[in-house]
């Protein structure tokens, strides 16, 4: 490395001290993928109920956590609030989902209006297919002389949840007016976002293929003329991702991160975080603008009853980062713990989220790894992990990310300090499931 250019990295380090944030090249119109590059062209980030919540749920506690994503998350990128399951209780007269009257007095639409008013989005939990009740009680179609009858086929379920939802057939005149007839629902009450779980194939309790319906979803939603992002849950089979891709704006790629009998607290590391290590890579070159790989909610805010220690919720934090993942929050905004505060509203690991340039992992031979992404403006963003039980010191060397450099400028992303020149490689000792995140300038 020249004096010119270690003078100028130390240039563009100052000029990071003096903006807050890493300068990252933003993604590019020509990367777009799909049809809807407009919508989520960074990662989205906010709070999601399941996790802390599950089905406790109702307008005044979803009107809390919002009201403390505004107070104290908004300002730092967090803008989706999102109910998840349990909203539901029967169907409506053209049968489809209708609200708990009980846990939701004056609508859904009420309160996304409350969110709204907040300035933050509202998002809302769907499954493909017909209802049960629906099924049930042969609703009407809006707008079209159908039944739900004449619709479905009653060999197939309506989604992997077996939860006796029937199964659009789309060769039926009137399958798609129905999936039309709920996007219009949905975006009349103000939703700017879906998660839609259990589509098959992949993740859940019985088999079914939902790739058409999610074809039939985006091109309904689309018709509605609002920007609503389609989230698609959970396990979105491997084989299938460029249909994801193209039809929906994020994919889980993994199972559940909460734990539900067999935890301490919402997750752990051993049985659900660290997963997540071993299935990303894989996923990498699908996410892009408008379509998101989704590590699932983080499971960071509520101290000892995260499940995971400090280190660990460093780690996980800096691999959703890295890997462009939407960062929705699943723990209690209610109570939350100061010093996870300071962890998810760290403005430059933020940033490394929404430059939106997944990384990859240099090796993963063993549980010492080295995770990299090219930033395009000669600096590239660089994870250290150590994934094993005991401590372990992991290197990054300049070489595996340019040939015959040996010279760099490292910055420490986590806690927004120059380290420095460093000749040939960039070494850290860290504790067991402990982590560093830095940018390099060669």
């Amino acid at each position: 490395m020249t004096r010119w250019r270690i003078g100028a990295a130390l240039l563009t380090a100052a000029a990071l001290l003096a903006t807050g944030g890493p300068a990252v090249a933003q993604p590019q119109t020509s990367e777009d993928r799909g049809h809807h590059p407009t919508i989520s062209r960074t990662p989205p980030m906010g709070w999601s109920s399941w996790s802390s919540l599950h089905g406790n749920i109702s307008e005044a506690i979803i009107e809390a956590q919002a009201k403390v994503q505004h107070d104290v998350l908004q300002k730092h990128g967090y803008q989706y609030v999102n109910i998840d399951a349990g909203w539901t209780a029967g169907v409506d007269q053209y049968g489809r989902s209708a609200w708990d009257t009980t846990k939701f007095p004056d609508g859904i639409p009420a309160v996304a209006k409350y969110v709204h008013g907040l300035g933050l989005k509202f998002g809302i939990y769907m499954v493909p297919g017909v209802p049960k009740a629906a099924v049930a009680a042969n609703s009407p179609i809006k707008g079209t002389p159908y039944h739900i009858q004449d619709v479905i086929d009653p060999t197939q379920p309506g989604n992997t949840a077996a939860d006796g939802a029937g199964k659009l057939d789309f060769s039926k005149p009137g399958a798609a007016a129905y999936v039309q007839s709920q996007a219009d629902l949905l975006a009349s009450w103000g939703v700017d976002y879906i998660k839609m779980d259990f589509v098959g194939p992949g993740g859940g309790r019985v088999p079914t293929d939902n790739r058409t319906d999610m074809q039939q979803w985006r091109k309904a939603l689309d018709a509605t003329h609002r920007p609503i992002h389609l989230e698609l849950s959970n396990s979105l089979s491997f084989e299938n991702a460029a249909v994801w891709q193209k039809y929906s704006n994020g994919w889980r790629i993994e199972g559940d991160i909460e734990c539900y009998s067999h935890c301490v607290g919402l997750t752990n590391w051993g049985v659900r975080a660290s997963l997540r290590w071993d299935d990303a890579p894989k996923w990498v070159p699908f996410a892009g603008p408008g379509h998101w790989n989704d590590l699932d909610s983080l499971e960071i805010g509520n101290g000892a009853t995260d499940g995971l220690s400090t280190d660990e919720k460093q780690s996980v934090m800096t691999l959703w980062a890295i890997e462009a993942s939407p960062l929705l929050l699943g723990t209690d905004l209610t109570k939350l713990v100061p010093d996870d505060v300071k962890m998810i509203t760290n403005d430059e690991v933020i940033a490394v989220d929404q430059a939106g340039r997944a990384a990859h992992p240099l090796s993963q031979a063993t549980k010492q790894q080295v995770w990299v992404s090219d930033n395009h403006n000669g600096s590239y963003t660089v994870a250290l992990f150590n994934l094993g039980d005991a401590p372990a010191t992991v290197t990054a060397n300049w070489t595996d990310l340019a040939p015959h450099w040996h010279i760099a400028f490292v910055r420490d992303v986590w806690t927004h300090k120059n380290l420095g020149v460093a000749h040939d490689s960039f070494s850290a000792t860290l504790a067991p499931h402990a982590s560093r995140l830095l940018t390099v300038w060669l």
